[in-house]
């Protein structure tokens, strides 16, 4: 997948290779670039489609293919690229995709499902970065069942390390005797956040898998299976169906 959306002009001769993006904010201001013939301002943006001329050379966009990935984690891997300790980790079950891809947050070694790798930095950090708020969607079971109390805590948030966690969906699935299937919505990424926050209100987390990220659902992948993920996938990946609390 490459991508043709607009970029500030600065950026843009910062990965053709030229100068470093306050260098070329210097070459812009001295008029020194030229989008199409006309020369360029500070602000300005650009697709590879644009010719743009530095001190009269022109330069071009290196194509990048980007690659964005789903896969179905199974238990028992870590997420990261190598481990020194020699134990299982993701790495082993992408290693046929053709591109060098990373993770995107993580799952610890002992949840399971949707997990994202793509080879795109600045993506990788929107779906990461908090003030954009992706939700990620658990199915968790939990021990021995569940109350009210409980309920309203996770949802209100609990607190672990001496602050409280940001808001939680929580909605009761399935309960029988001894277990409850909870969905858990957050767009908080903390390391083992809803295992911490259940044992914090005397739950016993028994499996947790991850369904969906924003507004893709990983549906009937098999376990330790990947998949490219279509352009609308990618693009839904930013988008909530929540409103207020409410999906919609």
């Amino acid at each position: 997948m490459v991508k043709n959306e607009p970029i500030r002009l600065q950026k843009f001769i910062s990965q053709c290779g030229i100068a470093s993006r306050r260098k070329a904010e210097e070459l812009i201001t001295q008029g020194k670039v030229k989008i199409n013939g006309q020369t360029a301002s500070l602000g300005d943006k650009v697709t590879p489609a644009d010719k743009v001329y530095v001190s009269g050379r022109r330069v071009v966009m290196p194509k990048v293919s980007y690659r964005y990935i789903m896969l179905n984690k199974p238990r028992g891997f870590i997420t990261t690229m190598n481990d020194e300790r020699g134990r299982k980790c993701v790495a082993q079950l992408v290693q046929n995709v053709g591109e060098r891809v990373y993770p995107v947050g993580r799952l610890d070694k002992d949840s399971e499902g949707m997990l994202i790798f793509t080879n795109d930095g600045e993506f990788a950090n929107k779906i990461m970065h908090p003030r954009n708020s992706v939700y990620k969607y658990y199915r968790v079971t939990v021990r021995p069942s569940i109350t009210e109390d409980q309920l309203v805590k996770l949802e209100t948030g609990v607190e672990l390390d001496g602050r409280k966690t940001a808001p939680a969906i929580v909605h009761v699935l399935h309960k029988e005797q001894g277990r409850v299937v909870l969905e858990m919505i957050l767009h908080e990424g903390k390391n083992r956040e809803i295992r911490r926050m259940c044992e914090a209100v005397g739950l016993e987390v028994a499996r947790l898998r991850r369904t969906q990220i924003g507004n893709v659902k990983m549906g009937m992948l098999k376990q330790g299976d990947w998949r490219d993920l279509t352009e609308k996938e990618v693009k839904n990946l930013l988008a909530n169906p929540i409103v207020n609390g409410r999906m919609i």
